[in-house]
Order: C-alpha cells, then sequence, then structure tokens
C-alpha cells in the first residue's frame, strides 16, 4: 500500500486535531511526526506552533494522566511515575504535579483496593491473605510503606 503525501500545513493540521483530542506529551508528538517522514527543520517548526498555541502543553499532560491514572484506573504513585519516565516526562516535573492527588483519596483508595481484594482471597491462611494483596497493591504502583502504615 502506497503512502499518502501530505503537504505541510496539512501535516501541522493533523498534528494539531491529534494534540486536540487528547493531552499529548513531546515524545508522542514527535512519534506521530516520524510517520510523515519531515525534516528536522519542519519538525521544530511544528512544535514550536503547537506550543505557541498551548496544543501542547507537558505540566497539562502530566496533571491529566496523573489524575486519570490514579482516579479511574486505581493506579499508585510509583506505576504513575514509571509511566511518565517512559514518556519521557522530567522527573522533576512528575513530582511537582502529584499534587493532584489528595493524600486522603490515596489512603482510601488503598484501604478499598486492599479490603476487595483481600475479601476475595479463599482457602488461604492470614498471613497468604495479608502477603497476596499487599503483592497486588505493590502491582498496581503503591508504596510498600504506604501500605503497611494503613494495615499495621
Amino acid at each position: 500500500m502506497e503512502k499518502k503525501s501530505y503537504t505541510f500545513e496539512e501535516i501541522k493540521q493533523k498534528l494539531v486535531n491529534y494534540c486536540v483530542y487528547q493531552d499529548r506529551c513531546h515524545a508522542e508528538v514527535e512519534q506521530k511526526m516520524r510517520e510523515f517522514l519531515l525534516i528536522d527543520e519542519a519538525k521544530e517548526e511544528i512544535i514550536l506552533y503547537l506550543l505557541k498555541e498551548n496544543y501542547l502543553n507537558e505540566e497539562r499532560f502530566t496533571r491529566s494522566y496523573i489524575r486519570g491514572k490514579f482516579y479511574i484506573k486505581h493506579w499508585g504513585k510509583t506505576k504513575i511515575k514509571m509511566n511518565l519516565k517512559q514518556k519521557q516526562v522530567s522527573e522533576r516535573l512528575i513530582n511537582s504535579c502529584f499534587d493532584e492527588i489528595d493524600d486522603s483519596d490515596y489512603e482510601k483508595t488503598i484501604r478499598k483496593i486492599f479490603e476487595g481484594y483481600y475479601s476475595k482471597q479463599n482457602g488461604l491462611k492470614e498471613y497468604q491473605k495479608k502477603t497476596k494483596t499487599i503483592k497486588y497493591l505493590m502491582s498496581k504502583g503503591f508504596e510498600y510503606e504506604k501500605i503497611i502504615d494503613i494495615f499495621e
């Protein structure tokens, strides 16, 4: 199948639409630009345009990502941070945006997940149920210290 060729303005509009659809980080936009085989100057011009017009905003993306992954997917801070680093978001920005998660909501979520998962463990000894539940919470990205603080 032959790739369709686009003008610079068409590519720019496609990338605007890509950013408008949902918040994107720089790495996602650069990945999308690779599909169009642009020269470096064109890539730079498009990135600058997206930044200037506020279609591309790394802080807004990070805050939105943190809210979504915590409040919808119920991920812990460790897993969120790891995924944002894979998207090449700076650690300083990630740490400054974690205020999107309320501490009391964080504890409530750990408790809710712990109680739900713990109660489903049938036919196991008490320590096995607890160990399995703690491992599950850690796989969701919650910190071991926080889990233990809440349940000890």
